[in-house]
């Protein structure tokens, strides 16, 4: 998790009372809400409200995402040129899922709505990778300014509010996880610290700037996903209505770029661009970085034969050295049982170069991924055959 935070108004211990004259309904407090990770057993944070956070005056069922799997009558390469995807709907409902398991959902949101109600999902951490966009997320927590090549790690059960600024229409890639997404440990000095040596450090990781109380006595809605379910819950008052708080839990960003590459003298494994982890999957950023400088060095990726893992890799920006034919924004999906690695020519293409500009981000699955319905229109037929001469 990343470091302590606290904003605002705070009582000085918790659980005791956090005085406030008059109060809501002449009870002269505020009121502590607890979240809370893997029961009480984990990271948590402490928050206190103006009214009670349970107040809810209506619940309906609002349908459900809707998840249809392709056939897939034999087990091959995938590229997916998802760059192409038509712009629509807002960064909740828009959004297209890819590939998923139980325990990751890989989607790509192209939304042109601004988002239309609050949203929570109960079931699932969330980390929202920013190809294009920059704007503000709104939560109880405050405000998360984001920019261009950002993670923002939202953990479930957060009310937010994402906006966008107008100048640049906005292109995602949604992960979403059923375990909690966290620092790999092997990065943590036995006291919590990043280590020194670990590809990042705790100033790269932003929590909310600035909290701001919405003190309205209003009705608004929520919209709340739970796996594929949504419910839309009408709330007595902002939920937002928060003067303090302190904790672990809280959304964050990490900017792609603040990535710090190891290097050596031959070809690294991937394990070095590790970025975050979950149960089931591991998310690594391959950033811009010098290449190996051993004389004989062979410089892109060998060919590799995934035992236990489904490997995903989203193209971002530059020109990806072991790769032909991919886009900006494609996937690639080389599932267990088959070898891949560099394509002809890129071998000898890389030999004089002595650095990448490309950036990538992998998801790395130990579970077998399927692939929708959805994402097949999207799909380059023959990649399978792209490392033939």
């Amino acid at each position: 998790m990343p470091r302590y935070l606290r904003h605002g108004s705070l009582p000085r211990k918790r659980h005791i009372e956090h005085k406030h004259q008059p109060g809501f309904r002449g009870e002269g407090i505020y009121y502590e809400e607890v979240i809370t990770t893997a029961g009480f057993g984990r990271a948590y944070s402490v928050v206190y409200h103006l009214r009670p956070p349970t107040r809810v005056r209506k619940v309906e069922a609002a349908g459900s995402i809707k998840l249809i799997l392709a056939e897939e009558p034999a087990l091959r390469h995938f590229h997916f040129k998802s760059g192409q995807i038509k712009p629509g709907g807002d960064p909740i409902l828009g959004r297209v899922p890819f590939m998923l398991n139980d325990d990751v959902t890989l989607s790509r949101c192209r939304p042109t709505e601004p988002q239309k109600e609050l949203y929570r999902n109960a079931q699932a951490d969330e980390i929202l990778f920013v190809h294009r966009g920059k704007g503000i997320l709104k939560t109880l927590y405050g405000l998360l300014p984001f920019k261009p090549f950002d993670y923002i790690v939202i953990p479930r059960c957060t009310t937010y509010h994402i906006e966008f600024e107008p100048q640049t229409p906005p292109d995602l890639l949604v992960i979403e996880s059923t375990g909690n997404i966290g620092i790999p440990p092997r990065y943590l000095n036995p006291d919590g610290q990043l280590m020194l040596g670990a590809p990042f450090y705790e100033r790269d990781l932003h929590g909310p700037a600035e909290l701001v109380t919405i003190d309205k006595e209003e009705e608004i809605t929520c919209l709340i996903k739970s796996g594929t379910q949504l419910t839309r819950y009408t709330l007595a008052q902002h939920p937002f209505d928060v003067v303090g708080w302190d904790g672990l839990v809280y959304p964050y960003t990490f900017n792609a770029d603040d990535f710090e590459p190891i290097t050596g003298y031959i070809h690294q494994p991937p394990p070095i661009h590790q970025t975050f982890e979950a149960p089931g999957f591991v998310v690594c950023t391959f950033a811009p970085r010098n290449l190996d400088f051993c004389p004989e060095a062979i410089k892109v990726p060998y060919v590799h034969s995934n035992i236990e893992a489904d490997e995903v890799l989203y193209y971002v920006r530059g020109q990806f050295g072991s790769r032909r034919g991919v886009e900006e924004a494609s996937f690639t999906l080389h599932p267990r049982g088959i070898p891949h690695g560099p394509h002809p020519g890129t071998i000898v293409n890389s030999r004089p170069m002595t650095k990448t500009d490309e950036l990538a981000v992998m998801v790395d699955t130990f579970r077998p991924l399927r692939v929708t319905q959805a994402a097949m229109e999207w799909d380059d037929a023959n990649y399978p055959y792209s490392w033939l001469e």
